[in-house]
Formats: structure tokens, sequence, C-alpha cells
């Protein structure tokens, strides 16, 4: 059965949500929701998407949780930017009564967006908003950084940045709901998806390839790439270690484990180098 997935980027047409720093929430909700919405279906099967808006108008609370109710969504994840001079990133979901599942899906979706982002974790939070309250499925609002705190904002202007929070979404909701990941190609290859300082250098390095083999396997022309561009690679990732690094921590950002990466490269022991190349996956 396709899993039905409803987007909700908050606010729009005559409501603009929080409004400082040159930005407005009701544009930014909407850019991450439809990130949100790309990435899942580049990425994953088994599911439909739906969504209160894909532009900027007007739609009141209970349009939008008597639509998804109707359509009968597994689940629902209202995009918000918060306000109110603080920082960083955090969730809600009902203060009352509330499925095993809400708890269980808000908890993946949550530490998804932190593997992503680098806004500060403000914590797991309950309240009596009305998209949570009356949505007859599991429901998360999600308050994406402070509009207007400067820093926040700033992170808010970059594409690049919204690219991450909304792949912090995407996979947070796969996670959730079980979804599958889309096969790879039959020449054997996997995908990466840019994000903001790669280069194809460096992009190479991470997959044990040259960047005349990138460019080969992508048909690119240069070395320009963007944020949230999907690049064919090879199946194998390495890591080169940073100083500090530890394995749990590299085995947390790849999505893999300790044991798997000790039994990758040989590994009898903890200790690792700076410098030191390993195989993640």
């Amino acid at each position: 059965m396709m899993a039905k997935i409803y987007l909700d980027p908050g606010h729009g047409g005559t409501d603009s949500g929080a409004t400082a720093n040159g930005l407005k929430e009701k544009n930014v909700t909407l850019s991450i929701a439809l990130k949100t919405r790309d990435m899942l279906n580049r990425d994953y099967e088994g599911h439909r998407i739906r969504m209160s808006r894909t532009t900027d108008k007007t739609v009141s609370l209970a349009q939008r949780t008597n639509d998804a109710n109707s359509w009968g969504a597994d689940y629902f994840v209202s995009v918000h930017i918060n306000a109110g001079g603080g920082t960083g990133y955090e969730d809600y979901i009902y203060n009352g009564s509330v499925s095993s599942n809400t708890v269980t899906y808000r908890d993946k979706l949550h530490a998804e967006v932190m593997k992503q982002v680098d806004f500060s974790n403000r914590g797991k939070k309950r309240n009596n908003f009305h998209v949570l309250r009356e949505s007859n499925m599991p429901a998360v609002l999600t308050e994406n950084g402070f509009i207007d705190t400067v820093e926040d904002a700033n992170k808010l202007k970059s594409d690049a940045y919204l690219n991450r929070i909304a792949l912090g979404h995407a996979n947070g909701i796969a996670k959730a709901l079980g979804l599958k990941k889309k096969s790879s190609g039959g020449d054997g290859s996997s995908t990466y998806t840019v994000k903001a300082g790669d280069t194809l250098w460096s992009i190479a390095q991470a997959h044990n390839m040259t960047v005349q083999q990138l460019k080969d396997l992508n048909g690119l022309k240069n070395d320009v790439i963007q944020p949230g561009q999907v690049l064919k690679v090879t199946g194998a990732v390495y890591h080169t270690v940073k100083s500090g690094e530890r394995l749990w921590g590299i085995a947390q950002h790849y999505d893999t484990t300790v044991a798997k990466i000790k039994s990758l490269n040989g590994l009898d022991s903890d200790v690792i180098q700076p410098g030191q190349k390993l195989r993640v996956k």
C-alpha cells in the first residue's frame, strides 16, 4: 500500500507568518516543503504526496486538516519558521493523547533533520496547535530556525541551507514510514546529493573515484556543480578521518554502524588516526 504524506507549508497568501531580516515565513516554508516533496520523489518509492499549497495562497487551518483527513493521509508534516528572539530547531506533536506512531515518527524526523543542519537543538516538544490537534493521523510541526535572529536568518537566505533542511525532512519522513530507497541503475552506480561546499574532487575522493570518472559517469562537461544536484557515484563510500573524530560520530554521519565500518576496514579496535581513509559503505 502506498504511504500518503501530507506536506503543509505554514502560512501563505494574506498570512505572511513571521517577517524579519528581509524574509517572510510563508516563502521560506513553501520553499522547504517543495524541496522536501521533490527529494522524497527523487530518492524514495512507495508513497504519494499531497500539499496544502504549492503556491503563495491563503489556506485556513481548518482547510489544511480537513483536506488531509479526507484524503486519508498517513503522516501530516507542517513546516514553519520560528520567531521571538531565540535560535535553533525544534519540533512539536500534540500535547494531548497521541498514538505511539506519532512519537516514533517525530523522533525519527527530528534525528534526521539534526543530521543535516547545524542549528542548535531546542528539543522535541508538545503543544495544542490546530494542525496537530485536528489531524486524524500522526502529525508533527517543525520550527526551522528563528527568522528574527540574524544568524538563523542568514542560513534561511541560503538555498543550499534550505536543501539541507529539506533533506533532513525527506529522510526523516522516509524513515518514519519505512519508505524504500529507489534502486540504483544497472551500471552498478548509486547516487549522491551535492551539499554546500562540495567539489567534484571531494565527492570523487569520498567514493574512491577520479574526478574524470565522476564527470564521465554523469556526462559533465565542466567542474560546476550545485547544492541539491544528484550525481551518480560508485557504490563504495570512503571517509578521511579528521582530528577529533570518533568511529561513532562517523557511523552516525553516514547512517551506518561502528561494527560495519570496523568490518569493512579490518579494524580490531576503535582507534583511528587523522588522515586515515576508511571505507564506510
